[in-house]
């Protein structure tokens, strides 16, 4: 019997503008392309999302199995998702007004709404600053008897997600935030790739406008990480073209280092090198030994170093 092939087609969905890609199969609709609308069953409920992507490879199936696409969005299904978009700031004040109510705004933020495209689910994004869970059944209760016949969510972000969704200048001065402008996942990141691309640690030169580690500081890490490995350490001995230094900066991406040199009788010098045009200290400086000290193969014979073996030398000297 032939082999049956996987027929299986994978497309990339985006439901925001700026968003993270979901990936789901849409074998039954095979000719999708890129910039068309379609529906899909998730998690939470039945969403329209756009196809950003249709893969050329299956990527490893997740857990659970790949959901499908159940159809192509119709114009009315667009017009249905507008409408209900039109009403989200109406649903988050209502929100607010009660959370207020219940003594709750001490504690939690109401972010923002969302509805599904055609209103059957409302989902509240709230944050928090405190790391005990909140209990937030009797909001909910009572937004689902505000909103009697939808499926209502109170959903938990996090602080960049927060700054991601409110937009706004960014702490370097960048009109519209990474995070709003085009970065569709969050990466982790750490204090290190700050340390090692030379930044300050003054809070302010490293935190962004979302109270964590900025966005960016894992832009160049790796480059950074990378242009280190072939330069010399800060405090090592060099020897360069005006002599020898001790290196006190690197420039990672010129690829080049700065070095200070004493001078006789004069104040130390600071110069910049580009990498080759430098030597390791240590290394000359091993060789330069190992060329002063007697040869210790002239007794075995075939030595044509031309030195005096520590023999002949002891000889003489008696």
């Amino acid at each position: 019997m032939p082999m049956q092939t996987d027929t299986k087609q994978i497309i990339g969905v985006r439901f925001t503008k700026v968003g993270k890609i979901y990936h789901f199969d849409s074998s039954s609709l095979p000719d999708l392309r890129k910039g068309e609308h379609v529906i899909v069953d998730t998690t939470r409920g039945k969403h329209l999302g756009e196809v950003v992507q249709v893969l050329e490879e299956i990527p490893p199936k997740p857990e659970g199995g790949w959901k499908s696409v159940e159809r192509r969005a119709t114009p009315r299904d667009l017009l249905l998702q507008q409408s209900w978009k039109n009403k989200q700031t109406e649903a988050m004040i209502n929100c607010r007004a009660r959370a207020s109510e219940l003594g709750l705004l001490d504690t939690i933020k109401i972010v923002s709404a969302e509805y599904n495209y055609d209103g059957t689910r409302l989902a509240f994004l709230f944050s928090t600053d405190i790391e005990e869970k909140v209990d937030l059944k009797s909001l909910k209760k009572d937004m689902q008897e505000l909103y009697p016949n939808k499926h209502i969510e109170l959903r938990q972000i996090g602080p960049r997600d927060v700054a991601k969704l409110l937009g706004g200048m960014g702490a370097c001065g960048i009109e519209t935030r990474c995070c709003s402008k085009f970065l569709t996942d969050f990466s982790p990141i750490s204090i290190k790739m700050a340390k090692e691309q030379g930044i300050s640690l003054t809070p302010n030169e490293i935190t962004g406008m979302c109270g964590r580690l900025r966005c960016c500081l894992i832009y160049e890490y790796e480059q950074y990480v990378e242009a280190r490995k072939t330069l010399p350490k800060r405090n090592k001995k060099v020897i360069t073209p005006k002599g020898e230094g001790k290196v006190i900066d690197v420039i990672p991406m010129s690829d080049k280092v700065v070095v200070l040199i004493e001078v006789p009788n004069e104040r130390p010098q600071q110069h910049t090198f580009m990498r080759e045009e430098l030597q390791p200290w240590d290394e000359l400086e091993a060789l330069r030994r190992k060329s002063q000290a007697p040869c210790d193969r002239h007794e075995g014979g075939g030595c044509t170093c031309g030195k005096s073996s520590p023999l002949k030398k002891n000889d003489r000297n008696n």
